[in-house]
């Protein structure tokens, strides 16, 4: 059984296998055919291969002379462009060259005129320094010497008025010398008419005694004359420590022509009289004379000037709580010295002088004719300033405004001057006298320009008269 099995599986396999082999004899001559026709179709293309490839060459060719002909093309288009965009430039670049060689012309000229006119300026600033130096030096030595005189002035002044008061004891001490030997019934000394009238050997005599009384002068020493005029000062002055014996007012004698009396009846704050112009001029010093009559216990107020910063630039300020017969000299609030002015407590016509310096700060104040107080230090260096509001009998508590009755001045005033200098002894001694104001007053009663209230003018031919 399994012999006829494998046997019939060997003649189903060779019966497979024979048809392939049948097939693969049938088609055999026709790949031959095929494969003899592409071999002979190689061989054919090998023998001439460069007359296949020639047009594909020559186009390629062509395609590549064309592009180098149109690359070259816009490379020479460019070229142009560019060489006529540089010519363009190189002509501005010419004209802005040309441009700037005209702008740097007239800028060296500009220069060169400036540079020379610097130097010129220079020079000329350089010879104005040297002048202003020069200047400087020469107001620094004047303002050195303007200083030295004023030194020199304001020790004079100081000399001139401590002599003053000397002259005056000598003149109060003569008089009651004189008024002594009359009470007493002494004969003053004959004069050289009557000694002539008596006979030449009386008259010959007393030129003796008066040659022999100039030698004993002119052998005392000048030390001698002044222990002597302390020592008759000394002798005649009360002492503070003690009340000074009643003194009687003999009057201001025939005071005449001394312009227009105002009159301050009583204490109303409408009681002002006004001076126009105020002082135009800074002041370094200052003198205010007037002939003064009180009518109450306390002096009130004489003069006020106010200005816009101080309503007390300058105050001669008396009031009812003060001591009677006191004010207070302001100079510049709130610096002030205190003087007493008691003489013009008994109703009687007084002359008074307030003169002060800002030289060392000095200070005078003079009562008919007699140096009564001085003083130093007083507002030294100070400068009263111009343009502020002049008042007479009020007290100032704003400028031209704000007036207190207790500081109001009741009396009468007259002969009222006011100097931008310090007035010497002999002048305030000839204003006490009734004679004309020294020269150089900057303010009188002419410069009244408004009388308010109840003020009265009054013309006087003399003091005595006024009512």
């Amino acid at each position: 059984m399994r012999q006829t099995q494998g046997t019939k599986r060997q003649t189903s396999a060779s019966a497979s296998v024979c048809p392939s082999m049948r097939c693969l004899k049938k088609t055999l001559p026709f790949l031959l055919i095929f494969v003899s026709l592409n071999v002979h179709r190689t061989l054919s293309q090998e023998a001439h291969p460069a007359r296949q490839r020639k047009p594909f060459f020559e186009r390629l060719r062509r395609l590549e002379e064309q592009s180098l002909v149109e690359q070259s093309q816009a490379v020479a288009l460019a070229m142009n462009q560019s060489q006529t965009a540089i010519q363009g430039d190189v002509a501005h670049l010419k004209t802005w060259y040309r441009k700037s060689q005209r702008r740097s012309r007239k800028v060296d000229a500009r220069l060169q005129a400036l540079d020379l006119s610097l130097s010129t300026k220079s020079r000329q600033w350089v010879e104005k320094e040297g002048e202003q130096k020069a200047q400087r030096e020469a107001i620094a030595s004047l303002a050195l010497s303007v200083q030295a005189l004023q030194d020199a002035l304001a020790s004079l002044t100081q000399q001139v008025h401590s002599q003053g008061a000397r002259l005056a004891a000598l003149e109060g001490q003569t008089q009651r010398a004189t008024s002594g030997t009359l009470a007493l019934g002494l004969t003053t000394a004959p004069t050289p008419t009557q000694l002539a009238q008596r006979g030449p050997g009386s008259l010959q005599l007393w030129r003796d005694r008066q040659v022999a009384k100039s030698s004993s002068q002119h052998r005392s020493s000048p030390h001698d004359v002044t222990v002597h005029v302390q020592e008759m000062q000394k002798f005649h002055t009360p002492s503070s420590h003690q009340a000074a014996p009643p003194r009687t007012y003999q009057g201001p004698g025939n005071i005449c022509n001394t312009d227009p009396v105002l009159i301050f009846p009583n204490t109303s704050t409408e009681n002002v009289v006004f001076l126009n112009p105020g002082f135009l001029i800074p002041l370094r010093a200052l003198s205010f004379c007037s002939w003064v009559r009180m009518a109450t216990s306390h002096l009130g107020t004489l003069l006020s000037y106010a200005t816009k910063d101080n309503d007390n630039k300058l105050v001669l300020h008396g009031r009812d709580s003060l001591v009677p017969g006191s004010i207070h000299f302001v100079i510049g609030d709130p610096d002030f010295r205190e003087l007493s002015l008691k003489p013009l407590l008994d109703g009687q016509w007084h002359h008074i002088c307030i003169i002060w310096t800002s030289v060392e700060g000095k200070y005078w104040l003079h009562i008919d004719r007699r140096l009564v107080a001085t003083g130093s230090r007083f507002r030294e260096g100070y400068e009263i300033p111009p343009g502020g509001s002049l008042v007479l009998g009020q007290e100032q508590d704003t400028v031209g405004g704000e007036f207190d009755s207790s500081e109001a001045f009741v009396g009468s005033i007259s002969g009222l001057a006011i100097w931008d200098r310090a007035l010497l002894p002999g002048e305030v001694a000839d204003l006490a006298s009734g004679k004309e104001l020294p020269t150089g007053a900057i303010l009188t009663l002419t410069n009244v320009t408004s009388v308010g209230g109840f003020v009265q003018r009054a013309k006087c031919t003399c003091l005595e008269q006024c009512p």
